[in-house]
């Protein structure tokens, strides 16, 4: 008999990709996902579940899957399509805690692993070089997606307090790079001029997109108990980033960042999310040990993702429509004041 794994936003990148992987995997038996959406035709021996994650009927349609893993992977760290701004804090406080509810009343599970956030250890300027697992919580959670990762982080601990026979594994993922990841961060860092920070050049972590799943796949096979930090090793300056990207940068004042950044979106940019305006003043890095020595696994360099992210197909096209977009919007506004 091999694994049974339920695994949550199967429909989104994350939980796709693991599905897919799991699929291939000899000691995975069956694959079951969970969305509001269905997942990409690629899957062929996942049992779709149509349901929100939300929803009380989740308790009964889990326990009738059978499985002994869950893998929670529908924690929102921006907007996604079908899945709003104002639907984050529901989705990843409240569709976290129906989904802990059902695993409560599943007797077979044994595992639980759940994608969260390094961004609950807060970018601050006296922040330690490197965080390490232990170090949660030393600063003010200060966004409101903070104070939700936060909040998770303690149901998940209490879930595992009331369960001690399931492996609960908390994965604090630091932001990701990927050819096919499209979040508000990537987007910053694909405009033709970059807003920055005047007197700051913080040193940056990623984690490529890939070993996310690598990592996510890792935990299912080999589970520990409690959070685990995931990143590339190493660090890199955003100014050398945006060097090796081909970007310009614009230095502002600090006070004015925020309001650079909105209005950068008049031309194609993008906002960032609250808690990403002290992480590029400040950065944030983390020690990831326990992921190698314990899980097993060892995503590539911090500067490797880097590397692969802006050599990617597709960075200039999609800069591109970005440059297009603004071009057409001051054609527009200057079309309009000469009709004035």
């Amino acid at each position: 008999m091999g694994r049974r794994v339920l695994i949550t936003g199967v429909a989104g990148y994350w939980g796709n990709e693991l599905a897919r992987r799991l699929e291939r995997s000899d000691e995975v038996e069956y694959v079951a996902g969970i969305d509001v959406r269905p997942p990409g035709a690629d899957l062929q021996r996942t049992e779709f579940i149509n349901v929100d994650i939300r929803n009380p009927a989740l308790t009964r349609l889990v326990a009738q899957t059978r499985v002994d893993t869950v893998v929670h992977s529908d924690i929102l760290l921006a907007p996604e399509p079908g899945k709003g701004s104002r639907q984050l804090h529901d989705i990843n406080v409240v569709g976290s805690l129906q989904l802990l509810a059902a695993c409560e009343r599943t007797e077979s599970i044994r595992t639980v692993v759940a994608r969260g956030s390094a961004a609950i250890y807060g970018a601050e300027p006296n922040a330690p070089e490197f965080f390490t697992e232990s170090m949660a919580r030393q600063f003010p959670l200060r966004t409101r997606f903070q104070r939700d990762v936060g909040e998770l982080e303690g149901y998940f601990e209490t879930y595992s307090r009331r369960r001690p026979e399931v492996t609960v594994t908390m994965l604090r993922c630091q932001p990701s790079l990927g050819a096919r990841i499209d979040s508000p961060l990537t987007r910053y860092l694909t405009q033709p001029i970059v807003p920055v920070q005047l007197g700051f050049d913080p040193l940056l972590q990623f984690v490529d997109a890939d070993d996310v799943v690598g990592t996510l796949e890792a935990a299912v096979l080999n589970p520990v108990k409690g959070p685990v930090n995931v990143a590339g090793e190493g660090s890199i300056s955003l100014s050398r980033l945006l060097r090796m990207a081909g970007k310009r940068s614009l230095p502002v004042l600090p006070p004015l960042f925020e309001t650079a950044l909105r209005a950068s979106r008049r031309l194609g940019g993008t906002v960032l999310p609250p808690e990403a305006v002290p992480w590029l003043r400040y950065g944030l890095t983390i020690d990831c040990t326990r992921l190698i020595d314990e899980i097993g696994y060892r995503p590539r360099p911090t500067l490797d993702a880097v590397r692969s992210f802006v050599g990617r197909p597709g960075v200039e096209e999609a800069i591109r429509p970005l440059a297009e977009n603004g071009r057409r919007r001051r054609t527009a506004r200057r079309a309009e004041a000469v009709r004035r």
